[in-house]
């Protein structure tokens, strides 16, 4: 079983016992329960609006991560002229628990 979820304002299509990275989600969340915007059962398909009435998704949150490092250069030739900065993004880590 298969279904479409809406965390922080992405879109994941996910099944159960699978785990996936999602936007860092605030500091003390430990459980969390999705509504499903789409439900793939076998040959079944059911589509919400917005929602699909009576399909909840279960997830726990495992751990916070850091993606990784991506580094931006400036550069302009024979002027002397570069920087450099770097961005590491912070990720939460949950685990799919039940699709019912």
């Amino acid at each position: 079983m298969k279904a479409v979820v809406k965390i922080s304002g992405k879109q994941y299509i996910v099944s159960e016992k699978e785990s996936l990275l999602v936007d860092l989600l605030p500091e003390g969340t430990k459980e969390l329960t999705l509504d499903a915007l789409l439900v793939i059962d076998g040959d079944k398909t059911k589509v919400g609006t917005p929602t699909v009435k009576g399909a909840v998704v279960k997830a726990k949150v495992v751990e916070e991560v850091k993606g990784d490092k991506v580094r931006v250069i400036r550069y302009k030739s024979k002027k002397r002229v570069h920087k450099e900065t770097g961005h590491r993004q912070k990720y939460t880590k949950i685990q799919i628990t039940s699709i019912k």
